[in-house]
């Protein structure tokens, strides 16, 4: 076996492009990428929480965010609105388009994951999940 093999940060970039290009495939017709996915999901959580949480809660830099957001609001998929209370604040609004997808995109999602996962037993994809957590910090 190769050395790099035999590396976690090789296995790991691996195992993420694999997961990553399968959850980007099923997504494409839709024209949404995985990122924009992880933001919808999380305003199905939360809607109307502001921008600056929204990348505090998924770990994204402003930037990052910025064009994110604004790409999917040009799809018109959500919508960024000032607080009444803050201007300097833009809360984040599900449109009807991104309400109505919600149980399609996560169908999806969760096809990707079973992809992902198949042929591992159920006490592997705890352990899996588990490890994963914990090494996220």
């Amino acid at each position: 076996m190769a050395v790099y093999e035999d590396c976690i940060i090789f296995l790991l970039a691996k195992a993420y492009q694999r997961a990553h290009g399968d959850l980007k495939r099923r997504l494409a017709p839709f024209g949404l990428t995985p990122v924009q996915h992880l933001i919808l999901e999380a305003l199905w959580e939360e809607d109307g929480i502001s921008a600056g949480e929204l990348g505090k809660r998924l770990s994204l830099d402003s930037a990052t965010l910025s064009g994110v957001l604004d790409r999917l609001s040009e799809s018109g998929w959500i919508t960024k609105e000032p607080d009444p209370d803050d201007k300097r604040i833009h809360r984040i609004f599900l449109t009807g388009k991104g309400r109505s997808m919600h149980d399609v995109l996560l169908m999806k999602r969760k096809d990707s994951n079973e992809e992902i996962l198949r042929g591992m037993t159920l006490e592997e994809r705890v352990l899996l999940k588990r490890l994963l957590r914990d090494l996220r910090g």
